[in-house]
């Protein structure tokens, strides 16, 4: 049951979006790689925050709306890919928002978070590194970024990989594996102020997805100095923070890519009801009628996958293993229904008239960000096997 608060924060922020940020897509005020650039995104942002929908789902007394009444606040966001730029609901930015008013204490939260929750600032997770090193990828525990004390200081050395949004963030949440013994080699989390010239961007490169600022670089980390108060929260906790992060991360990933799947629909549905074809509106023919009544199906199972997982984190679980089959199951249904609007649509379907090219590139991405499905998948598997085994007395 959604709360009358919720619906009411979503249907603002939805006339917000449809109304205010869906005519900013034609602006042409983006970088080399398609992704908005900070001019654009603070710009929505002042109209975002004049409309009371900036920030949403964190209250004014700095409380968190639960997942479930999150759910329909960022579903609303995502009916357009600059809605949770504009509405300040968007990844990494919501995910570290969330890590840090759970772990950070008040100094850091007051430092690192409140610029983050006014709208004032981009941030960075720097978690992911190269293939070709061996370093971290789905599987954190590969980390090779190492992080050491010295005095009353952290010096960080090593390379990471895809971290979005690192060009143009002032805050930054750096993880990397601990070489002191009282942490057992686990992992540390670092807030650090953004740009710091220990940090150096080596490369942007061109993806598929274009919808994020400052898009994914790579990036080296040499001699990064972080004063031992930076630290966020224990050493050796990183590996449990990121769990913290990431199970409710990927949940709103599939909450803002279903609105966009929502829109798309409706633009597909649109064009399909008025072009005409061997006589007879496109929609008439069941070819194209019963992909959008697959996409009907497919966006109701993912509305209630998501509803579900939501419910289940809201019991205060990690919920691990239920946002692994969120994050299959509605990256999946998002796939099939944006590459159906693009089929019903033919050839407008593949230009950038409409914004159904992109979210259909947007929901590709997905599929692989934040674990892609494979991974997702056999860590199912590996519960199956345990399950089985002490069932079995193995």
């Amino acid at each position: 049951m959604v709360t009358q608060r919720a619906s009411d924060i979503a249907a603002r922020v939805e006339d917000f979006v449809r109304t205010r940020i869906i005519p900013y897509e034609a602006d042409p005020r983006r970088d080399h790689h398609g992704a908005p650039l900070d001019e654009l995104v603070y710009e929505m942002r002042d109209l975002a925050r004049a409309a009371g929908v900036l920030t949403p789902h964190i209250l004014p007394d700095g409380t968190h709306l639960t997942q479930r009444e999150t759910a329909v606040v960022l579903i609303a966001s995502g009916l357009s890919p600059l809605g949770p730029l504009a509405c300040n609901t968007m990844a990494p930015d919501e995910g570290n928002m969330y890590l840090i008013g759970h772990v950070a204490n008040d100094d850091l939260k007051a430092r690192f978070l409140t610029p983050l929750v006014e709208g004032r600032a981009r941030s960075a997770f720097f978690m992911t590194e190269p293939a070709e090193l061996g370093g971290a990828g789905s599987d954190p525990s590969m980390m090779i970024t190492t992080c050491r004390r010295d005095g009353n200081h952290w010096v960080i050395n090593g390379k990471k990989r895809f971290i979005t949004g690192a060009q143009g963030a002032s805050v930054g949440i750096v993880m990397a594996k601990s070489e002191e013994e009282d942490s057992k080699g686990g992992a540390c989390m670092f807030l650090v102020d953004l740009p710091d010239p220990a940090i150096r961007i080596d490369d942007v490169p061109n993806t598929i997805d274009t919808s994020m600022p400052g898009s994914h670089a790579d990036v080296t980390i040499d001699n990064l100095r972080v004063p031992a108060d930076q630290l966020l929260g224990h050493a050796g906790d990183g590996f449990k923070y990121a769990q913290v992060r990431l199970s409710p991360a990927r949940l709103s990933h599939c909450m803002r890519w279903l609105g966009g799947c929502i829109r798309a629909q409706e633009i597909a549905g649109d064009y399909a009801n008025r072009r005409m074809g061997f006589g007879k509106p496109l929609i008439d023919h069941e070819g194209v009628g019963f992909m959008l009544a697959e996409n009907m199906i497919d966006l109701k199972q993912a509305e209630l996958m998501i509803d579900w997982c939501a419910g289940v984190l809201d019991t205060g679980s990690l919920g691990t293993v239920e946002s692994s089959m969120a994050k299959v199951a509605v990256s999946e249904a998002l796939m099939r229904i944006a590459d159906r609007c693009v089929q019903v649509m033919g050839g407008t379907g593949v230009t950038d008239r409409t914004i159904v090219e992109q979210i259909f590139r947007e929901v590709r991405a997905f599929r692989i960000y934040d674990g892609p499905t494979e991974v997702h998948k056999w860590s199912l598997a590996k519960k199956i096997k345990r399950e089985w085994k002490h069932a079995h007395g193995g």
